[in-house]
């Protein structure tokens, strides 16, 4: 399967009576945008808010970060079974606008969602403070329940990434990747001396606002199974999840993975990037039993020497996390897993809820328990009304001179788990 991936640059946004891309400008019109979240009735009111980078601007509390793109010569379209009929995608031409997102934002859907600011230490950690975000405040209508609540939030910020991407479909893209995986057998006859390597990508499915979505169907109701590495870039995973704001992945990082961009890489230089197996993060015993099973069963039938296993969450899923790790191992495969830690604001308590002696291979997002001081933005686009109760933030975490104390936490993608994050580590 190869996806040819055309990055359209976008310099700025302006908002304009005709929406269109003019070099390197986006511009976007408001009302068209409004209309289109308020289809749904679900939905108040909506307003638009630009957010860009080095303003001393705050967003919060975000839910989720969105790429707009759109296909382009293809019957497929994006967010499949989500936004567009349910066919594959992974392959054919896809335009993607780069370095701005679609940021939907309001009134909280659950307590753990997160604070991106523009500017000061903050942006420091995250990687949205470098994109120009098209931010949708949005309000609900009374009484809507937290979860349908979640799904029209969710799908306003996938409609309006629809309606922005394909302003791109006629613009000829400032660069093109091309990224191919063929057919197991001949993928692997291709490069018959290079180590086979597979990446486990666990996705958080424990319900309760932490769901996650594969060509539109909840991953928490599947068993682990193997797809293209480009069915992810191309928008088959979707995010639809309250997870902490720190380590969530967002439907901007499912597709601009970096594990599988880095595997991509190194493709056909130093290792034979095969495939990916999607599983899951579920809540009961006997289902981490039958995923890590089958993603360990699945990881020996390809016959793959060496894996990346990513998580989403911490807590619970490190169970999960563990539990592959260990039955991939004595199936003789070596693995490398890709975290964060909650080692307490003194660093000192164990890093992750699950260990084992053979998970020695380990890469960390950081400490999501340290404490940093946000200093007072000139702008804010959402409400300060929930920065005392998010997962991160304690009360008194806002202070009257506007400052915020937080835990890292509450910084969205701060330590993210595929490694799409601003920290790095430093040898002394």
């Amino acid at each position: 399967m190869k996806l040819e991936l055309g990055n359209i640059n976008i310099t700025d946004v302006k908002l304009a009576d005709e929406a269109k891309i003019e070099n390197g400008t986006l511009y976007i019109n408001e009302q068209e945008i409004i209309d289109t979240v308020l289809d749904d009735d679900r939905l108040v009111s909506c307003k638009v808010e630009l957010a860009f980078p080095g303003d001393k601007t705050r967003i919060t509390p975000v839910k989720d970060f969105i790429e707009p793109r759109c296909k382009v010569d293809s019957e497929a379209g994006v967010f499949p079974g989500v936004i567009s009929k349910m066919q594959t995608v992974g392959s054919g031409r896809t335009h993607a606008l780069k370095g701005c997102t679609v940021a939907t934002v309001g009134k909280i859907v659950g307590f753990q969602e997160g604070i991106v600011d523009m500017s000061g230490p903050g942006a420091e950690l995250t990687p949205f403070s470098k994109t120009i975000n098209i931010c949708l405040v949005v309000d609900p209508a009374d009484g809507l329940d937290a979860h349908v609540y979640e799904e029209a939030v969710r799908m306003a910020g996938l409609k309006v990434a629809t309606l922005i991407g394909k302003l791109g479909e006629n613009v000829e893209p400032d660069s093109i990747e091309t990224y191919e995986t063929k057919p197991f057998l001949e993928q692997v006859a291709e490069y018959p001396d290079l180590p086979k390597i597979g990446y486990v990508y666990m996705l958080q499915t424990q319900g309760l606002l932490h769901d996650s979505y594969l060509y539109g169907t909840d991953v928490k109701h599947i068993v682990p199974t193997l797809i293209y590495p480009t069915e992810v870039m191309d928008g088959a995973v979707i995010s639809g999840n309250c997870v902490s704001a720190c380590d969530k992945n967002t439907t901007y990082h499912h597709l601009n993975n970096p594990v599988i961009k880095d595997l991509y890489d190194r493709h056909g230089k130093d290792l034979n990037f095969v495939g990916v197996i999607v599983t899951n993060e579920t809540v009961y015993l006997a289902d981490k039993q039958r995923s890590s099973n089958m993603s360990a069963q699945l990881a020996e039938f390809l016959g793959l020497d060496g894996v990346v296993i990513t998580q989403e969450g911490f807590g619970n899923p490190d169970t999960d996390l563990i539990m592959n790790c260990t039955k991939i191992e004595k199936k003789g495969i070596d693995t490398v897993i890709v975290t964060d830690e909650y080692a307490g604001q003194d660093g000192a308590s164990q890093s992750l809820a699950d260990a084992d002696k053979l998970a020695d291979a380990c890469v960390t997002g950081g400490n999501a328990n340290e404490v940093i001081v946000l200093p007072a933005m000139d702008k804010l686009i959402g409400t300060h009304d929930y920065v005392d109760v998010i997962a991160g933030g304690h009360d008194g975490s806002l202070q009257e001179n506007g400052e915020i104390e937080v835990e890292i936490q509450a910084i969205t993608g701060a330590t993210n788990e595929l490694g799409f994050n601003l920290q790095s580590a430093k040898g002394v």
